[in-house]
């Protein structure tokens, strides 16, 4: 990719390409496209036979393995084909093994040296032996009129017919007879290998090889030195091993914790036939009420708890991906991957923290000539534009230091404040040295981002205007062209040592009204196809601008599962966890979701693989492209036992077999064939001009670009599997479809955001993405290092906390109010029934929020009216409840104890679900409603992406928003209940305890749940906000005179009151 160092700013619609500023161009060249087969075993290169021609192992169904795997296996495994389970034939070159002799239609003694069965003999006992004539293979005997001279010839030792053959020992023995096998001699002696060029280089290997064994021999068996000449086979055998595994929960931990689930689901059911069979009377409404919360609450654990049935956990080896890929003295074969950073508004997410990110990024351990970072700018800020300028400067002294002592995190703002020792592992004597002037450049890098915020706060009434007075054509938010500026690139981008940089592309799309530009999805849409002209690397990594790499082996990480030959290339996207920094000990509102990271996504990943979490994922590009997962091919059925062979019952079957199989192997010759040829920009064209112009039907090539819009090169790019740019294209053309593919318009009639890239109609774009992506039979990873790949930013206030929530409930339920929703979505794919159960859960959720509400305010209706939604219990049902709340915490404690979450995280998450419940979800399910039905639109808040000075200086502070008003009434209105009751069983004597503490306890667990909503409104002022009191002042007065209403200070007695009348009987 060949690109100008200035802006480019332009419209295709208009017909309008500006260049703004010229500094300097760069090229990245096109890797070869090579026509290969790779081993599925290994993952190299099958490679070619003597004759040139490609190797195959299995004559059977040829089944792609190279001749390194075939002897091992043949040697060492199980003889048998690994897909059709076929026993594997000697083929030439070989050595044998067990099961040979039968095979007598194979003519070949070139290997039968290697057999590793007999005693090495060194070559000088051998030549010393040999007697002065060499006799012929078949003792002299001549099988046909053949000349002598055509005969192939073999050593013979110690008489005729016998034969000698090495083997890997320094001890020597009497070599053992073998019984010898005829050749055809009307054959030519280059058909078995011998007389060839390849044969002649391995004899003289195997000479070097014994006379090193002989040298070793004669110095006393001490190892001599090898003079690095041959492979060595630890490391051989070390990189053909698989790059991870799946490393499955002990027994000991898993199977209680399945069995305690079918437990509890025995004793949910004999608690719900208690329950429905025992009304109560005298408080129907409230014994109803409660009856449909308590089964909608069984509903909702079902969901979530079977996918987590099967948790796995997953181990890489990076050191293995080395030996395979990163071969000493040759180029890395690590796959180049774009990654893509989105913001929008620069005062709500400051550069400083998005140029952190992008430090991260460019300095991370990966071929630098691999990585390519890409970043959207949706707001068409001048100010991310200026920070980024001021970033790649910046960038050419961090990535060096980074590298040379390789630091952790690669992110200054984190690395610098981290609070450690710093010169742990560190031996250069010039680090010190070197750290404290890396630090004073970076406090100089933050002082201009800083001045660069400062000057941003005030805009000039004409709008900005850059360095050579050209007006900023993003003064219009709303109305802007698209705009791609290259920061760094191979000729222009070097840092202070000369090394080569990352590449850094400034992204802005084109934006004008009257368009539905999709917020997220849309902007994130525009990067895969930018990236897809000017790099097209086969895997994508996005971030969120405040969520920096700090495990600089991430990608190697992901790497790990999407280049392992092992599994088959279905995985379309490696997930990492999210860790966050700057929250607080207690993490009082759950930040962390250490419940959801921990444990719900090791139980999926055991499945289908995680849900897509909107960052810190590694995507296969290829399955953003709409196309289905590499189907793994099964085992031949079984045949038919009819008889006679001509059966009807089978004859049909065999023909629809035969005509399917024609029918996919043409098909797939002709995917091939089109994966393969790389087109040019020019063929197209050409052939689109052509189609049109002779009125033919839609060749391919036009029927994608139904598909993905109109740019030639974008649709050329989509062909080219294992990713590199266009040949022939000039960079002037690369720049023009850039432009173009970000435009307003691109995506109209096309098939983006439907089928293809992010999928639209939803907030939650990143859910409903990885859900049709499962439903096209692509499986994710998840990917947990010991060191965290990424961390970001958490919102810690209260307000910004349930803001977020609230924007990924309204998600939720648009997809469920929408044709994506998983309970009728997707029937017929690839999708498994414990991952749609767990989409399910993920999109009703909110829906949860109507029935908590209503059983959270149960307790102060008890309380205040004195009745109660469980009748008078017997020691028959008391056994009942006594185990489900037995079952319930058993169940807790044992998903803690697989998966290493701590009860203080577990109870923070058990709180902050009823805090969210009966706040966040309860507003996104009224707001999805009028979204879907009424058309209703409900703008989200983007979250704070940075506090104050001061460490969790924002963690007590109060906005006060509608959010807060359903937690606040239940809270205040359980207190009053609780209030009432204790005072009306004081009132009413000792006998009023007993069915007092049911109703209590059912109270303090709501208050319980919320103390965390209720610290946090108080906040750390000395008197709590005046807001707080007037709405607790008017609550309490409406509920004091219910309270009034019901009388709660008179005795309750069903006898007759009895007053004197003042008669005297006697």
């Amino acid at each position: 990719m060949e690109a100008s160092a200035g802006l480019i700013a332009g419209s295709h619609n208009r017909n309008e390409l500006v260049m703004i500023r010229r500094d300097g161009e760069f090229l990245r060249k096109p890797p070869e496209q090579l026509i290969r087969k790779i081993c599925q075993i290994c993952g190299d290169e099958v490679g070619l036979t003597v004759d040139g021609e490609l190797f195959v192992a299995c004559n059977e169904c040829a089944f792609p393995i190279c001749r390194t795997c075939y002897e091992y296996e043949r040697r060492e495994g199980s003889q048998v084909c690994p897909q059709c389970k076929t026993r594997f034939k000697r083929l030439k070159g070989c050595a044998r093994v067990d099961g040979d002799e039968e095979e007598d239609d194979i003519d070949d003694l070139e290997n039968e040296f290697k057999q590793q069965d007999f005693a090495l003999v060194p070559v000088g006992l051998v030549h010393d032996a040999l007697p002065s004539q060499v006799l012929l293979l078949t003792d002299g005997s001549t099988v046909d009129d053949t000349p002598l001279e055509r005969h192939a010839l073999v050593p013979t030792y110690g008489g005729v017919g016998k034969r000698v053959h090495p083997h890997s020992s320094t001890n020597y023995c009497l070599p053992v007879p073998v019984q010898p096998r005829p050749l055809d001699p009307s054959k030519d002696l280059a058909v078995y290998g011998y007389g060839s060029v390849a044969w002649k280089e391995r004899m003289e290997n195997w000479k070097r090889k014994q006379e090193r064994i002989n040298a070793r021999h004669e110095n006393g068996g001490e190892d001599s030195d090898d003079d690095g000449e041959g492979p060595d086979l630890s490391l051989m055998d070390e990189a053909r091993q698989p790059l991870s595994r799946k490393v499955p929960i002990p027994s000991s931990q898993i199977n209680p914790y399945r069995m305690i689930i079918i437990i509890r689901l025995v004793v949910l059911g004999f608690f719900f036939h208690y329950r429905i069979t025992h009304p109560v009377n005298e408080a129907y409404a409230l014994w109803f009420v409660s009856i449909i919360c308590e089964i909608w609450f069984a509903i909702s654990w079902i969901l979530d708890q079977f996918p987590k049935w099967h948790p796995i956990d997953r181990e890489t080896h990076l050191d293995r991906l080395s030996l395979r890929y990163e071969k000493e003295g040759q180029p890395s074969e690590l796959s180049p991957i774009d990654i893509f950073v989105s913001t929008v508004d620069p005062l709500k997410e400051p550069p400083l923290v998005t140029a952190n990110t992008v430090l991260s990024i460019l300095a991370v351990d990966y071929p630098v000539d691999k990585v390519s970072c890409y970043v959207s700018d949706d707001g068409a800020a001048m100010l991310t534009f200026e920070a980024l300028s001021e970033t790649s400067e910046f960038a050419r002294k961090w990535v060096p230091f980074c590298k040379k002592f390789n630091i952790e995190p690669r992110a200054p703002e984190w690395y610098f404040a981290q609070k450690m020792d710093y010169l742990k592992d560190k031996v250069l004597p010039s680090f010190v040295k070197e750290r404290r002037a890396m630090k004073r450049e970076y406090e100089e890098f933050k002082v201009h981002i800083n001045s660069l915020v400062a000057k941003a706060q005030n805009v000039p009434e004409e709008g900005w205007t850059m360095q050579d007075g050209t007006p900023w054509p993003g003064n219009n938010v709303r109305d802007h062209p698209g705009m791609i500026q290259v920061f760094l690139g191979q000729n222009a981008g070097q840092d202070t040592d000369g090394n080569e940089l990352p590449h850094l592309v400034y992204v802005s799309r084109e934006k004008r009204p009257g368009f539905n530009h999709h917020k997220k999805a849309g902007a994130m849409n525009a990067l895969v196809r930018v990236s897809a002209i000017l790099t097209n690397a086969p895997y994508m990594l996005n971030l969120d601008c405040d969520h920096y790499i700090n495990n600089s082996k991430a990608l190697r990480e992901a790497m790990c599962f999407m280049m392992d030959p092992l599994l088959r290339k279905k995985d379309c996207f490696v997930q990492f966890p999210q860790r966050f920094d700057g929250i607080d000990r207690s993490d009082r509102y759950a930040n962390r979701n250490t419940v959801f990271f921990d444990i719900n996504m090791k139980g999926l990943d055991g499945i289908q693989g995680p849900i897509y979490v909107g960052t810190g994922s590694v995507f296969r590009r290829r399955a953003f492209y709409g196309y289905d997962a590499p189907k793994s091919k099964k085992a031949p059925g079984r045949t038919c036992n009819c008889f006679p062979r001509w059966c009807f019952c089978c004859s049909e079957r065999k023909k629809k077999k035969a005509k399917m199989a024609t029918s996919e192997k043409k098909k797939k010759d002709s995917i091939d064939n089109v994966k393969t040829h790389t087109p040019t920009l020019e063929e197209i064209e050409e052939s689109i001009e052509a189609s049109e112009s002779e009125k033919t039907p839609m060749l391919p090539e036009k029927k994608l670009k139904n598909k993905f819009g109109q740019s030639s090169a974008f649709v050329a790019s989509t062909l080219i599997e294992d990713g590199g740019i266009l040949k022939n294209a000039s960079p002037a053309s690369l720049l023009k479809e850039a432009i173009h593919v970000i435009s307003c318009g691109y995506e109209d009639k096309t098939d983006w955001g439907k089928e293809v890239g992010w999928i639209y109609g939803s907030v939650t774009e990143d859910i409903l993405t990885g859900f049709k992506m499962h439903c096209h039979g692509w499986r994710s990873i998840y990917c947990v290092p010991s060191r965290p790949a990424f961390k970001g930013s958490a919102p810690i206030n209260l307000s910004d906390r349930l803001n977020q929530v609230l924007r990924w409930a309204l998600g939720s339920v648009e997809i469920f109010l929408s044709r994506h929703c998983p309970l009728w979505y997707g029937y017929g794919g690839g999708l498994k029934w414990l991952e749609r159960l767990s989409y399910i859960n993920a999109t009703i959720y909110p829906l949860t929020s109507i029935p908590l509400v209503a059983y959270c305010t149960l307790p102060a209706v008890c309380l205040l009216t004195g009745h109660f939604i469980i009748p008078e219990l017997s020691n028959s049902a008391s056994l009942w409840f006594l185990s489900l709340f037995i079952c319930i915490f058993s169940t807790s404690v044992l998903e803690m104890r697989w998966s290493g979450v701590g009860i203080e995280d577990w109870w923070r998450n058990e709180q902050f679900w009823v805090i969210g419940g009966v706040s966040a979800h309860l507003f996104a399910v009224f707001q999805g409603l009028l979204k879907v039905l009424a058309g209703v639109d409900t703008n989200f808040t983007v979250t704070s992406k940075a506090g104050d000075d001061e460490e969790f200086s924002d963690l007590n502070s109060f906005r006060w928003t509608t959010l807060l008003i359903p937690p606040t009434t239940l809270l205040i209105l359980n207190l009053i209940g609780v209030i009432a009751g204790i005072s009306n069983a004081i009132n009413n004597g000792y006998q009023s305890w007993g069915p007092l503490v049911g109703k209590l306890f059912f109270a303090f667990w709501v208050i319980v749940h919320l103390y965390p909503f209720l610290k946090g409104l108080l906040g750390r002022q000395s008197r709590a906000p005046t807001i707080i009191i007037v709405w607790s002042i008017l609550l309490a007065s409406i509920l004091s005179l219910m309270w009034v209403r019901v009388d709660p200070f008179l005795a309750k007695s069903d006898e007759p009151v009895l007053e004197e009348c003042g008669l005297d009987c006697n």
